[in-house]
């Protein structure tokens, strides 16, 4: 049984390695603290949400930082666990807290015989699907992953900044309506920006935490989607931006992005 169990281990590691379209996210352990407050944040990788699966290294980490009321700071303390990688930071001033992690390129190959689930799991593009029917059979791809979330310090107040901008990541989710206020059956409003512009016909997933399957839906000319947010819990977003590669050592280049928040009962 023992052996057994240790296969079965490792089968599931190898599966993690091989699979750039788990989502990675950020989820911090309070979504509302009182203004002082330490704030911890969990990041993993899995493809139960919110449940830590697989702990994401340190040096893989390119920025992790949080902007509230105005000020945009690093977060340098960081201790690595079992199943995630855990930030630590105090949040002095009232507000809205973003907080977001940023990981380095990383590389990876698919066997052919797996590109159409991956293909079909991150909604890509028909003119992306085309190209692999018509290519070589080989992918390599590059990806980078950027993970996001809000929690709320004290009575916010007017501290609109810190929700509804841009945080500068590559490709972005930006709440449209403060994400630490939302209550069971409030339209969630969002908009995707890629380098900082509206990026359109985008398929966005969104997952409640319980649920096995999310649903996907696609941006409008400006890059907008909205979601109905019908229970109480902790949600993800998340999308895939898929591309041709324009370095030789590589076929696909990609950007996955989250964003995690919680949704109050009425």
């Amino acid at each position: 049984m023992k052996s057994k169990s240790i296969l079965a281990c490792a089968l599931l590691l190898a599966l993690a390695a091989s699979a750039p379209a788990h989502d990675t996210w950020l989820l911090a352990h309070r979504t509302r603290v009182a203004p002082g407050a330490s704030v911890t944040l969990d990041l993993t990788s899995g493809m139960a949400f919110p449940g830590l699966e697989t702990a994401i290294k340190p040096e893989r980490v390119e920025r992790a930082r949080f902007r509230l009321d105005g000020r945009v700071e690093d977060i340098n303390r960081r201790l690595a666990g079992k199943h995630s990688l855990m930030f630590s930071t105090r949040l002095v001033s009232r507000g809205v807290a973003a907080l977001w992690v940023e990981l380095k390129p990383k590389s990876i190959e698919l066997k052919p015989s797996d590109v159409e689930e991956y293909l079909e799991e991150i909604g890509a593009s028909e003119d992306v699907r085309r190209a692999w029917t018509s290519g070589p059979k080989r992918w390599r791809e590059l990806y980078t992953k950027h993970a996001k979330t809000y929690v709320r310090v004290g009575a916010a107040g007017v501290d609109r900044t810190s929700w509804a901008e841009a945080v500068g990541m590559k490709l972005e989710i930006v709440p449209e309506k403060d994400p630490t206020k939302l209550v069971a059956g409030d339209e969630f409003p969002v908009r995707v920006l890629r380098d900082g512009q509206p990026l359109a016909n985008f398929p966005v997933g969104i997952v409640r935490e319980g649920d096995k399957k999310g649903v996907n839906v696609k941006t409008d000319a400006g890059g907008r989607v909205s979601f109905r947010v019908e229970r109480a819990g902790r949600y993800l977003l998340r999308g895939t931006e898929l591309r041709a590669s324009t370095q030789p050592a590589f076929d696909w280049e990609s950007d996955f992005t989250t964003m995690t928040f919680e949704v109050r009962a009425r």
